[in-house]
Protein backbone atom coordinates (compact mmCIF):
# COMPACT_ATOMS: atom_id res chain seq x y z
CA UNK A 1 0.00 0.00 0.00
CA UNK A 2 1.36 3.37 -0.97
CA UNK A 3 -0.19 6.63 0.21
CA UNK A 4 0.59 10.16 -0.91
CA UNK A 5 1.10 12.81 1.79
CA UNK A 6 -1.05 15.86 2.37
CA UNK A 7 -0.24 18.59 -0.14
CA UNK A 8 -1.02 22.07 1.15
CA UNK A 9 -4.73 22.59 1.72
CA UNK A 10 -5.69 19.73 -0.57
CA UNK A 11 -5.47 16.09 0.40
CA UNK A 12 -4.77 13.62 -2.37
CA UNK A 13 -6.02 10.61 -0.47
CA UNK A 14 -4.68 8.16 -2.99
CA UNK A 15 -4.05 4.53 -2.24
CA UNK A 16 -2.69 2.20 -4.88
CA UNK A 17 -2.23 -1.51 -4.45
CA UNK A 18 -1.28 -3.92 -7.19
CA UNK A 19 -1.02 -7.63 -7.70
CA UNK A 20 -0.47 -9.86 -10.70
CA UNK A 21 -4.21 -9.79 -11.36
CA UNK A 22 -5.50 -6.37 -10.32
CA UNK A 23 -4.64 -2.78 -9.45
CA UNK A 24 -6.78 -0.68 -7.11
CA UNK A 25 -6.73 3.10 -6.93
CA UNK A 26 -8.67 5.10 -4.34
CA UNK A 27 -9.01 8.81 -3.84
CA UNK A 28 -10.31 12.11 -5.12
CA UNK A 29 -10.62 12.13 -8.89
CA UNK A 30 -10.31 14.83 -11.53
CA UNK A 31 -12.19 14.71 -14.84
CA UNK A 32 -9.95 14.44 -17.90
CA UNK A 33 -12.78 13.85 -20.37
CA UNK A 34 -16.13 12.07 -20.45
CA UNK A 35 -14.64 8.62 -19.84
CA UNK A 36 -11.24 9.36 -18.31
CA UNK A 37 -10.22 10.54 -14.85
CA UNK A 38 -7.04 11.06 -12.89
CA UNK A 39 -6.44 10.17 -9.24
CA UNK A 40 -3.13 11.55 -8.08
CA UNK A 41 -0.58 10.41 -10.64
CA UNK A 42 -2.74 7.63 -12.10
CA UNK A 43 -4.80 8.20 -15.23
CA UNK A 44 -7.82 5.90 -15.44
CA UNK A 45 -9.81 5.06 -18.57
CA UNK A 46 -13.25 3.76 -17.64
CA UNK A 47 -13.55 0.19 -18.87
CA UNK A 48 -16.16 -0.77 -21.44
CA UNK A 49 -17.51 2.67 -22.34
CA UNK A 50 -16.81 5.48 -24.82
CA UNK A 51 -18.20 8.95 -24.18
CA UNK A 52 -18.51 11.89 -26.58
CA UNK A 53 -15.30 13.87 -26.95
CA UNK A 54 -14.91 17.29 -25.35
CA UNK A 55 -16.50 19.77 -27.74
CA UNK A 56 -18.45 17.09 -29.63
CA UNK A 57 -22.01 18.03 -30.54
CA UNK A 58 -25.08 15.82 -30.64
CA UNK A 59 -28.61 16.46 -31.90
CA UNK A 60 -31.96 16.51 -30.12
CA UNK A 61 -35.11 14.89 -31.49
CA UNK A 62 -36.13 18.32 -32.83
CA UNK A 63 -32.83 18.71 -34.68
CA UNK A 64 -31.21 21.17 -32.28
CA UNK A 65 -27.48 20.86 -31.62
CA UNK A 66 -26.33 20.39 -28.02
CA UNK A 67 -22.99 19.91 -26.23
CA UNK A 68 -23.08 16.20 -25.48
CA UNK A 69 -19.32 16.12 -24.80
CA UNK A 70 -19.61 18.74 -22.08
CA UNK A 71 -22.73 17.04 -20.70
CA UNK A 72 -20.85 13.74 -20.43
CA UNK A 73 -18.09 15.43 -18.44
CA UNK A 74 -20.67 17.05 -16.18
CA UNK A 75 -22.32 13.67 -15.61
CA UNK A 76 -18.99 12.08 -14.80
CA UNK A 77 -18.09 14.97 -12.49
CA UNK A 78 -21.27 14.46 -10.49
CA UNK A 79 -20.56 10.75 -10.08
CA UNK A 80 -16.96 11.17 -8.89
CA UNK A 81 -17.71 13.77 -6.22
CA UNK A 82 -16.00 12.58 -3.03
CA UNK A 83 -13.78 9.55 -2.80
CA UNK A 84 -14.01 6.80 -5.38
CA UNK A 85 -12.45 3.37 -5.86
CA UNK A 86 -11.24 2.04 -9.21
CA UNK A 87 -10.16 -1.53 -9.91
CA UNK A 88 -8.52 -2.67 -13.13
CA UNK A 89 -6.49 -5.58 -14.45
CA UNK A 90 -4.55 -3.96 -17.30
CA UNK A 91 -3.15 -0.75 -18.75
CA UNK A 92 -3.75 0.47 -22.29
CA UNK A 93 -1.20 1.76 -24.78
CA UNK A 94 -1.32 5.22 -23.18
CA UNK A 95 -0.42 4.04 -19.67
CA UNK A 96 -4.01 4.43 -18.50
CA UNK A 97 -5.44 1.92 -16.08
CA UNK A 98 -8.56 0.33 -17.61
CA UNK A 99 -10.85 0.12 -14.62
CA UNK A 100 -14.31 -0.13 -13.18
CA UNK A 101 -14.90 2.69 -10.71
CA UNK A 102 -17.39 3.06 -7.87
CA UNK A 103 -18.47 6.02 -5.79
CA UNK A 104 -18.25 6.05 -2.01
CA UNK A 105 -21.92 4.95 -2.02
CA UNK A 106 -21.06 1.92 -4.16
CA UNK A 107 -22.55 3.24 -7.41
CA UNK A 108 -20.73 1.85 -10.46
CA UNK A 109 -19.70 4.87 -12.49
CA UNK A 110 -19.09 3.09 -15.82
CA UNK A 111 -22.50 1.44 -15.83
CA UNK A 112 -24.32 4.59 -14.73
CA UNK A 113 -22.85 6.73 -17.51
CA UNK A 114 -24.13 4.29 -20.14
CA UNK A 115 -27.48 3.82 -18.42
CA UNK A 116 -27.97 7.61 -18.22
CA UNK A 117 -27.24 8.07 -21.93
CA UNK A 118 -23.90 9.83 -21.45
CA UNK A 119 -21.80 7.12 -23.12
CA UNK A 120 -21.84 4.20 -25.51
CA UNK A 121 -21.05 0.63 -24.57
CA UNK A 122 -17.62 0.23 -26.19
CA UNK A 123 -18.47 -3.06 -27.87
CA UNK A 124 -15.15 -3.17 -29.71
CA UNK A 125 -13.60 -4.14 -26.38
CA UNK A 126 -16.46 -5.25 -24.12
CA UNK A 127 -20.16 -6.11 -24.08
CA UNK A 128 -20.42 -5.54 -20.32
CA UNK A 129 -22.80 -2.59 -20.69
CA UNK A 130 -24.77 -3.63 -23.76
CA UNK A 131 -27.99 -4.04 -21.75
CA UNK A 132 -27.66 -0.57 -20.22
CA UNK A 133 -27.08 0.90 -23.66
CA UNK A 134 -30.21 -0.83 -24.97
CA UNK A 135 -32.24 0.64 -22.11
CA UNK A 136 -30.93 4.16 -22.73
CA UNK A 137 -31.54 3.83 -26.46
CA UNK A 138 -35.11 2.64 -25.92
CA UNK A 139 -35.75 5.59 -23.61
CA UNK A 140 -34.08 8.00 -26.08
CA UNK A 141 -31.89 9.42 -23.33
CA UNK A 142 -29.36 12.13 -24.18
CA UNK A 143 -27.08 10.76 -26.93
CA UNK A 144 -29.96 8.56 -28.12
CA UNK A 145 -32.39 11.43 -28.83
CA UNK A 146 -31.46 11.28 -32.51
CA UNK A 147 -28.88 9.70 -34.79
CA UNK A 148 -25.51 10.72 -33.36
CA UNK A 149 -21.98 10.12 -34.58
CA UNK A 150 -20.12 7.75 -32.30
CA UNK A 151 -16.99 9.10 -30.61
CA UNK A 152 -14.76 6.60 -32.41
CA UNK A 153 -16.05 7.78 -35.79
CA UNK A 154 -15.78 11.39 -34.64
CA UNK A 155 -12.11 10.88 -33.73
CA UNK A 156 -11.38 9.07 -36.99
CA UNK A 157 -12.94 11.85 -39.08
CA UNK A 158 -11.04 14.58 -37.24
CA UNK A 159 -7.81 12.62 -37.62
CA UNK A 160 -8.25 12.12 -41.38
CA UNK A 161 -8.82 15.83 -42.00
CA UNK A 162 -5.89 16.95 -39.83
CA UNK A 163 -3.58 14.31 -41.28
CA UNK A 164 -3.99 15.79 -44.75
CA UNK A 165 -2.91 19.29 -43.70
CA UNK A 166 -0.24 18.61 -41.06
CA UNK A 167 3.53 18.27 -41.70
CA UNK A 168 4.47 14.75 -42.77
CA UNK A 169 0.98 13.55 -41.89
CA UNK A 170 1.65 13.94 -38.15
CA UNK A 171 -1.40 15.85 -36.85
CA UNK A 172 -0.91 16.02 -33.07
CA UNK A 173 0.20 19.42 -31.76
CA UNK A 174 2.71 19.50 -28.90
CA UNK A 175 2.16 22.83 -27.17
CA UNK A 176 4.21 24.37 -24.33
CA UNK A 177 2.27 26.66 -22.00
CA UNK A 178 2.01 27.71 -18.38
CA UNK A 179 0.28 24.36 -17.82
CA UNK A 180 3.33 22.46 -19.06
CA UNK A 181 3.86 20.31 -22.14
CA UNK A 182 0.36 19.56 -23.45
CA UNK A 183 -0.52 17.75 -26.65
CA UNK A 184 -3.72 18.34 -28.60
CA UNK A 185 -5.17 15.59 -30.79
CA UNK A 186 -7.27 16.70 -33.79
CA UNK A 187 -10.52 16.26 -31.82
CA UNK A 188 -9.42 18.67 -29.10
CA UNK A 189 -11.76 21.69 -28.99
CA UNK A 190 -8.66 23.90 -28.86
CA UNK A 191 -6.91 22.21 -31.76
CA UNK A 192 -7.58 24.87 -34.40
CA UNK A 193 -6.60 27.66 -32.01
CA UNK A 194 -3.28 26.07 -31.04
CA UNK A 195 -0.41 27.47 -33.08
CA UNK A 196 2.99 25.83 -32.79
CA UNK A 197 6.29 27.64 -32.45
CA UNK A 198 8.98 25.15 -33.44
CA UNK A 199 11.76 27.52 -32.38
CA UNK A 200 10.39 27.39 -28.81
CA UNK A 201 10.54 23.62 -28.73
CA UNK A 202 6.93 22.95 -29.67
CA UNK A 203 6.46 20.12 -32.15
CA UNK A 204 4.23 17.80 -34.13
CA UNK A 205 3.60 14.18 -33.18
CA UNK A 206 2.40 11.27 -35.28
CA UNK A 207 0.61 9.51 -32.41
CA UNK A 208 -0.48 10.06 -28.83
CA UNK A 209 1.98 7.35 -27.79
CA UNK A 210 4.84 9.33 -29.36
CA UNK A 211 3.73 12.49 -27.52
CA UNK A 212 3.53 10.68 -24.19
CA UNK A 213 6.96 9.12 -24.65
CA UNK A 214 8.39 12.58 -25.34
CA UNK A 215 7.02 13.92 -22.05
CA UNK A 216 3.87 15.66 -23.24
CA UNK A 217 0.48 14.90 -21.65
CA UNK A 218 -3.15 15.14 -22.63
CA UNK A 219 -5.07 18.21 -21.43
CA UNK A 220 -7.39 18.03 -18.44
CA UNK A 221 -10.76 19.54 -19.28
CA UNK A 222 -12.16 20.02 -15.77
Amino acid sequence: MKCLPKLGAAVWLVAVSASASAAEVKGIAKVIDGDTIRIGGTTIRLHGIDAPEAGQKCVTASGKSWDCGDAAMDGLGDLIAGHITCVGTEYDGYNRLLAVCRSSEGIEINRTLVKDGHAWAFRKYSFDYANEEAEARASRLRIWQAVTQTPWDYRADKWRVAEQTSPNGCPIKGNISNNGHIYHAPWSPWYSRTKLSLEKGERWFCSEREALDAGWRAPAWR
